[in-house]
C-alpha cells in the first residue's frame, strides 16, 4: 500500500490591490478650456483629475485684480467663483470621480465650490473622493503663496480636516508637500526633516483642537498623504523614501498611539525633481 498524502490546503490569496490612478497634473488657460482638455482625457481612459490653478487663484485673487494682471490663465485654471467651478466641471459626474486640486491658502474656499457643484449634480458629500494639498505651512518654506499668518493659516488646515473628516470620509484633507521644499534648495534629508515635522504640527493641532474624538483621530492621521520629490540623487533618494515609511510608521504608532497598521502606512505619491531637469542632459530629460 502507498500512502497518499493529501495535499496542503491551498492559501487564501491575497486580494488584490486596486489599479494606480491614472490622471495628468492640468489647467488650461479658462474653465471652459479646461473643461474641454478634462473630457478628452477622461474620454482616452484617464481615471481621475488633478487640477492645476493659476497664481491668482492660489493667492486668493480674483482675475479682474489689478494685481492678477499678466498672471490669469497662465499656470493653470483661474477660478473666480461658483459659476467657473460649474463650468470646468460640467458634463463630468464627480460622485464617480477623484478629484485632486493642488491649493493650498485658499483650500477652504475652493473645496466649498467643489461640494456646491457636486451638490447641485445631484451628489451627496460622502460619496466625492479626491485631495486637496491643503499644506499652508510649506508655504512659507518655499513657494510663498501664502495669505494668512501662520497661527491662522494653520487653523484653516486643521479645519478642512475635521471637516472632511466628518462630511466627506472619503476626501485626502492634507498632501503634505515635500516636493517644493527640496525644490526651495533643502537636501533629501531636509526635505524628510521638514515634511514629518510639518504633519505632526498638523496633527498635534488636530488632537489639540477638540474636533476631533480620541476613537476617530487614527482615521484622521490614515487620511493624510504625502507628495514626495525625487532627484537625481540615486541612492539617497532611495534611502529617503525607505526612512519616510519607517518614520511614519513609528511616529504613529508612538507618538500619536495608532494601533492599526493601515492607519500607520506611508501613503504618498512621487514626482521627479524639476531643477534636475536641464538642458545639459538631453540623454535622460527627453
Amino acid at each position: 500500500m502507498t500512502d497518499k498524502k493529501t495535499a496542503p490546503a491551498s492559501k487564501t490569496a491575497p486580494e488584490r490591490d486596486r489599479s494606480w490612478m491614472i490622471r495628468t497634473y492640468s489647467g488650461h488657460s479658462s474653465a471652459a478650456a479646461s473643461n474641454a482638455l478634462y473630457r478628452t482625457n477622461l474620454a482616452k481612459g484617464q481615471t481621475g483629475l488633478s487640477v492645476a490653478f493659476d497664481l491668482p487663484t492660489q493667492t486668493g485673487y480674483d482675475s479682474d485684480q489689478l494685481l492678477a494682471k499678466g498672471e490669469v490663465g497662465k499656470v493653470g485654471v483661474p477660478i473666480c467663483h461658483v459659476g467657473d467651478m460649474k463650468t470646468l466641471f460640467e458634463g463630468i459626474p464627480l460622485d464617480k470621480m477623484n478629484t485632486s486640486m493642488t491649493i493650498n491658502a485658499p483650500a477652504p474656499w475652493l473645496l466649498a465650490l467643489y461640494i456646491a457643484v457636486a451638490e447641485d449634480q445631484g451628489a451627496s458629500r460622502d460619496q466625492l473622493a479626491g485631495t486637496t494639498q491643503n499644506d499652508i505651512i510649506k508655504e512659507y518654506l518655499s513657494r510663498g503663496t501664502y495669505i494668512f499668518p501662520p497661527a491662522p493659516s494653520l487653523k484653516m488646515t486643521t479645519d478642512i480636516i475635521a471637516f472632511t473628516s466628518k462630511e466627506i470620509p472619503q476626501w485626502n484633507p492634507m498632501n503634505v508637500c515635500s516636493y517644493h521644499l527640496q525644490e526651495a534648495g533643502a537636501t533629501p534629508v531636509q526635505e524628510l526633516a521638514f515634511a514629518l515635522a510639518n504633519a505632526c504640527a498638523v496633527l498635534d493641532r488636530v488632537k489639540e483642537g477638540g474636533q476631533i474624538s480620541d476613537k476617530e483621530f487614527p482615521h484622521v492621521a490614515g487620511r493624510i498623504s504625502f507628495f514626495v520629490n525625487a532627484g537625481m540623487r540615486f541612492v539617497t533618494e532611495m534611502c529617503k523614501m525607505m526612512a519616510f515609511a519607517e518614520l511614519w510608521d513609528e511616529i504613529c504608532r508612538e507618538k500619536y498611539a495608532i494601533t492599526e497598521e493601515k492607519y500607520r502606512r506611508f501613503r504618498y505619491g512621487m514626482q521627479v525633481n524639476s531643477l534636475g531637469l536641464t538642458e545639459q542632459q538631453p540623454e535622460n530629460n527627453v
